[in-house]
């Protein structure tokens, strides 16, 4: 079985430091590479690597999280479907690449991304995407230059067949963004619920000598309809955070277990990442 270039982008590691922003920019930007790409304008309108920013949580539990995006190199790529032509073309390995000279004109390529991906160079009348560095991958290079410039580790380049692809999917958790879409991208995301779901949150207390104090070590637990949806145990500060929540998916029952005592809470969940305050367990039920 062939193997195929994928991308795997792990949302938990990116600090926004942007040098794989940078290194995209200092491969492209005035380097043309014949049958793969033209050179990619100068200035801030072309991100063939952007980061989008996500803030989840509410004060004083909340966090901001990084995510790099760039063209995914889909199967079933509708730029590919929308060129006339041959102007996009899938390679053997898995690449898709948006051939400079046959797609000259034909701006309903850059149209057909569902993943705003494409720009569209004015001066070349060309539209254009990262294109998974392919020259350096002919040379014989094994990491994509965003790889080699990121310092947290956040990407990691692999060229596998697809049974194998499936299996690191599997063991890592990985998602592709809106897999609803069908498109089938090569781009992998690790911890993307980080971007894309919910999370709730709280701090508790307990009574000692009259004083309150942080609890730490106290079970949460996260029941939706009767059925545990989420498990977490206080830090030193009291804290708790339950990932992983759909958003806008509706009333939820907390219940919370500690040596002082015990605490319960109903809430509805909405499109945010509540906060739900400060809670003193106690041996009264609540």
């Amino acid at each position: 079985m062939a193997t195929k270039w994928n991308l795997i982008v792990d949302v938990a590691l990116c600090d926004n430091c942007r040098l794989c922003f940078l290194a995209v920019k200092d491969e492209y930007v005035g380097n043309a590479f014949p049958g793969v790409s033209a050179p990619q304008p100068a200035g801030e309108q072309h991100k063939w690597l952007d980061i989008e920013r996500k803030e989840r949580g509410t004060y004083p539990i909340l966090e901001a999280r990084f995510m790099p995006v760039m063209c995914n190199h889909c199967d079933e790529a509708p730029c590919m479907k929308a060129a006339q032509g041959g102007a996009v073309r899938k390679r053997p390995d898995g690449v898709v690449i948006i051939d400079p000279e046959k797609a000259k004109g034909q701006k309903k390529i850059m149209q057909a991304c569902p993943y705003d991906a494409i720009y569209w160079n004015e001066e070349k009348d060309i539209p254009q995407a990262w294109p998974f560095d392919a020259h350096l991958l002919d040379e014989g290079w094994t990491k994509t230059r965003a790889e080699q410039a990121c310092p947290m580790d956040v990407f990691r380049t692999i060229c596998v067949d697809d049974a194998e692809m499936q299996r690191i999917q599997a063991d890592e958790d990985l998602e592709v963004l809106r897999p609803e879409l069908g498109t089938r991208p090569r781009v992998w995301y690790k911890n993307l619920h980080k971007i894309t779901k919910c999370f709730v949150s709280g701090t508790v207390v307990e009574q000692v000598n009259g004083v309150e104090e942080c609890a730490e070590g106290a079970e949460v637990v996260l029941s939706k309809d009767g059925n545990e949806c989420g498990r977490a145990t206080t830090d030193f500060f009291g804290e708790f955070t339950i990932d992983r929540l759909e958003p806008g998916s509706g009333a939820y029952q907390l219940e919370i277990t500690g040596s002082a005592g015990g605490f319960s809470t109903q809430f509805e969940l909405g499109d945010e990442s509540p906060y739900l305050g400060v809670m003193t367990l106690s041996t009264a039920s609540n």
